[in-house]
Formats: C-alpha cells, sequence, structure tokens
C-alpha cells in the first residue's frame, strides 16, 4: 500500500480534479476509483468525488497495490541488432507497444524478449524487464535493454547523466526555413486531455536540438536529438514550434500523410558498455513506408 499525502494551499475544487492536477502519474480514472472505494480522507474523513477542497485541507489517499500482470513469453519476431551477456539492442517495429499495461499484456515487445532472450533486468519489476528507456508505439527505431540489473542501472545512469546517443528522424508539417534549433520548453501533462503531453511552466525540464535534413514543397525532414526523455517529446515540441510530425493522430492535423502513425523513427543509439566500457553506436535505416514517402515527396517539387 502507497500513501498519498498533500496540504491544499491555494487549490480549490472538486477534489477529483485537484487529485488529477496533485498527483500528475495517476489518471482521472484512478484518482476517481480510489474515491469510489473510499481511499481518500479529508483532515481524517473519506471524501467523495463532489467534495470541495479548502486552503488547508490535508489529504491522504491510501492508493492500492496494482494487481500483478502474467506476462507470457511469445515468439513474435523481433529484430535484435545486437546482444551479448549483458546488453542487447532491438530495432522496433511501427506499431508495437514497448511494455504491458493493464489490458494490454500481450504483443509487446516485452513478450518477444521474454521468449528471445533468457535473462533480463528485474529493476522496473515483472511488467517492464529489461527495459531502460521507451518510444512510442508507432515509432520505430533502436532500444537499449539490460539484460542484468548491474546493466541497467548503467544504462539508466547513463541516460540520466545525458551521456548516451540518441538521435530520431521525423518529417514534419511545414517547411523549416532555419538549418538548426534548440526547443527548450517543459513537458507535464495536459490539463485538458489527461491522455496528452503539452508545454506547461510547471512541467519538467524538456531539451530537443533539431537539424534540417531535407526540405519539400510542404514538408521537412529533420535529425533530432534529445537532452531529456519526456513523453511524447518530439511530437510536443515540433508541434509546440509550429511543425507537427506528419502522420501524427494526437498531435498532427488532421489531413496528413498516410501511414502508420507519425513518420518518426530513432535511427541512432549509442552508449558505453557497463562491463566492457566500450563506446558502442548503433544505426538503423528507416521503415519501408517513411522511404517510399520520401520517395514520393521527392518527386513532387523538392529544392
Amino acid at each position: 500500500m502507497t500513501q498519498l499525502k498533500a496540504t491544499i494551499q491555494q487549490e480549490t475544487g472538486r477534489i477529483d480534479k485537484v487529485l488529477t492536477n496533485l498527483f500528475a502519474d495517476y489518471s482521472r480514472s484512478q484518482v476517481q476509483q480510489w474515491l469510489k472505494d473510499g481511499a481518500v480522507a479529508v483532515n481524517g474523513e473519506p471524501v467523495k468525488a463532489n467534495y470541495k477542497v479548502k486552503s488547508a485541507d490535508e489529504i491522504v489517499v491510501e492508493v492500492p497495490e496494482p494487481e500483478e500482470l502474467e506476462i507470457l513469453a511469445e515468439d513474435l519476431p523481433i529484430e535484435i541488432v545486437y546482444e551479448d551477456d549483458d546488453v542487447a539492442v532491438v530495432n522496433k517495429p511501427q506499431g508495437m507497444v514497448v511494455h504491458p499495461s493493464a489490458g494490454h499484456t500481450h504483443g509487446t515487445l516485452v513478450n518477444a524478449l521474454m521468449y528471445h532472450m533468457k535473462s533480463l533486468s528485474s529493476i522496473n519489476g515483472v511488467i517492464r524487464p529489461g527495459i531502460v528507456h521507451r518510444i512510442d508505439k508507432d515509432t520505430s527505431g533502436l532500444l537499449m535493454i539490460a539484460k542484468n540489473d548491474q546493466a541497467h542501472e548503467s544504462l539508466a545512469q547513463q541516460l540520466k547523466d545525458k551521456t548516451s546517443l540518441r538521435k530520431y528522424v521525423a518529417l514534419v508539417h511545414g517547411v523549416i526555413p532555419h538549418e538548426k534549433g534548440t526547443i527548450n520548453a517543459p513537458i507535464g501533462r495536459s490539463k485538458v486531455d489527461r491522455k496528452m503531453q503539452a508545454i506547461r511552466e510547471d512541467g519538467k525540464p524538456a531539451v530537443t536540438h533539431f537539424t534540417v535534413l531535407e526540405r519539400f514543397e510542404n514538408f521537412t525532414l529533420v535529425e533530432l536529438q534529445l537532452e531529456t526523455g519526456r513523453t511524447h517529446q518530439i511530437r510536443v515540441h515540433m508541434k509546440y514550434i509550429g511543425y507537427p510530425l506528419a502522420g501524427d493522430p494526437v498531435y498532427g492535423p488532421k489531413k496528413t500523410l498516410k501511414g502508420n502513425g507519425q513518420f518518426l523513427h530513432a535511427k541512432l543509439l549509442g552508449f558505453t558498455h557497463p562491463v566492457t566500457k566500450e563506446n558502442l553506436v548503433f544505426e538503423a535505416p528507416l521503415p519501408e513506408v517513411f522511404e517510399k514517402t520520401l520517395e514520393k515527396l521527392r518527386k513532387d517539387v523538392a529544392f
């Protein structure tokens, strides 16, 4: 059982909305379930969702332990770019979820890893064995996998210290006039739609560097390098500066290019091997649908 505590300073309104803002790691549906289950107390008394919070209210939430999900190994085809006793690198296809979640326990990269690899790190628990970082379901490309906890800690620290290399290629709407740029804008959960991320002053720091690779009549191909790894970071940042990703069903325009979701590919991945200390760098070619789309755009007016 996890206990969450908060003392209200200024925020007022219905407690379900207040809790959703206070505890951004939990969804609104989870908050409403806590209230239904009587897990939320204000000043020592259980309250319902329509309770209006007041200044100095003391809130305590008894968060139940999540139900243990049974994660099964599945013989799914995955491209293993590199593998040794400590680490692996895989090229995740578009459409594959990285790890299981409630209501989505099959067909993920983790299910495939459990079948193809004898050992995986346990630091992120039963749902995310071996997973050090993630990319979205419809983003393709390279991911580092930890095969033991020592390797996991090393790779995670490299991400935290910003010493690992992660470069992406994206096709965006609009023609970017300058050659390079840096987007430094904090990201947090959207207050309008809890499934989305947004630029927020109180969000977590997020920095993305981009370089123009090729321009088309109405689109630009860019290379992006991440300094931070926020959820949907590239998609949110490019929308923020007015060049949303082509094919993005969430952050892009309705009229866009046909594909398998956003045209975003984790092309380059580099890190220091946790044991040998060798600098490893891997590159994955663009998916076929991405390449064919670029070929079509090049036949139009490119400059």
